[in-house]
């Protein structure tokens, strides 16, 4: 299923669902079905995966005409991220693709060694923002900012020491992140300065659930700046990939239900290029996840 957080000319923050190109308000949809729904994405994560079925099933039960009474064209609502403010600090992965470590110790303070676990930092909710928006550029903090497109995973129910093999049972679904970075605000080898900025997340533009995608680990993933491509790579080169990585943070720290992983990023990042390239104001940056969609956003000097 294809869910999304979305806004009219006159609503507040709402939850839909696309059929057939239009968008479904979920809550709207469960009293056409007498089955009531949310209108937020993590009131309806913490409601399990299994309810994902059941509105499936409701969908297939659903005339035409009642869906017809409860839907806006694409044209018609504000995409807002996925999960707008999430609960907790989004959780990164620093270099994880092998390509990506290479070009870091060339240009970063990094270790050109590849890691023998997973590199672990996080974001602040206030760093989400959705697709369509600006990213900040605030010069008093940075003149390196940085681009870094992703496959963000969604979990689903809460779990500690979760085993490899039973990872994707405790998975919600998948959406696409752009884990922006400021690379002179690192201090003392320590990231969220540089990666915890307000927009530094954009993410979007919906959150497809993981009965949808057949193989996460082979998805196409790539990112342009005004058109050029920097970034093209593939989710199967993560070195740490999804159950790898729930497995690790499981251990070091109870995941919850709507947690978000961003689970690294391909070679190609504006530090590792010879000369180095940093975004500036006006630069529209695109990033792609095959199955899921693109986001667009803006910079915005301030």
């Amino acid at each position: 299923m294809k869910l999304l957080t979305y806004k009219t000319e006159t609503s507040e923050p709402r939850l839909g669902f696309i059929h057939n190109k239009q968008v479904i308000d979920m809550e709207d949809f469960g009293d056409v079905s007498n089955f009531p729904l949310p209108n937020d994405m993590l009131e309806l994560i913490d409601m399990g995966f299994e309810v994902i079925a059941e509105i499936t099933n409701l969908i297939e039960e659903t005339t035409d005409k009642q869906l017809e009474q409860i839907s806006y064209s694409m044209d018609a609502i504000t995409i807002l991220a996925p999960i707008p403010y999430p609960r907790k600090n989004i959780i990164g992965i620093g270099l994880n693709y092998t390509e990506h470590v290479a070009e870091s110790a060339r240009t970063l303070d990094t270790s050109n060694d590849l890691p023998q676990q997973p590199v672990i930092f996080s974001k602040p909710p206030t760093t989400v923002t959705a697709t369509n928006t600006e990213i900040l550029l605030n010069r008093k903090l940075t003149n390196q900012l940085d681009w870094e497109v992703e496959l963000a995973v969604v979990m689903g129910k809460r779990g500690k020491y979760v085993p490899k093999a039973d990872a994707m049972d405790y998975v919600f679904g998948y959406t696409v992140i752009n884990d922006i970075s400021a690379r002179d605000c690192r201090r003392s080898g320590q990231w969220i300065v540089s990666k915890g900025q307000d927009t530094f997340a954009p993410m979007g533009p919906i959150l497809v659930t993981k009965d949808e995608i057949e193989n996460p680990h082979n998805l196409n993933l790539s990112l342009t700046v005004n058109g050029v491509e920097k970034q093209n790579s593939n989710t199967q080169f993560m070195l740490f990939n999804i159950n790898d990585l729930v497995e690790d943070l499981s251990t070091v720290f109870t995941l919850e239900a709507g947690d978000i992983i961003a689970t690294g990023t391909p070679a190609g990042v504006g530090a590792g290029r010879n000369p180095q390239e940093w975004l500036k104001d006006g630069d529209v940056v695109k990033c792609t996840v095959e199955g899921i969609g693109t986001i667009v956003n803006t910079v915005k000097e301030i």
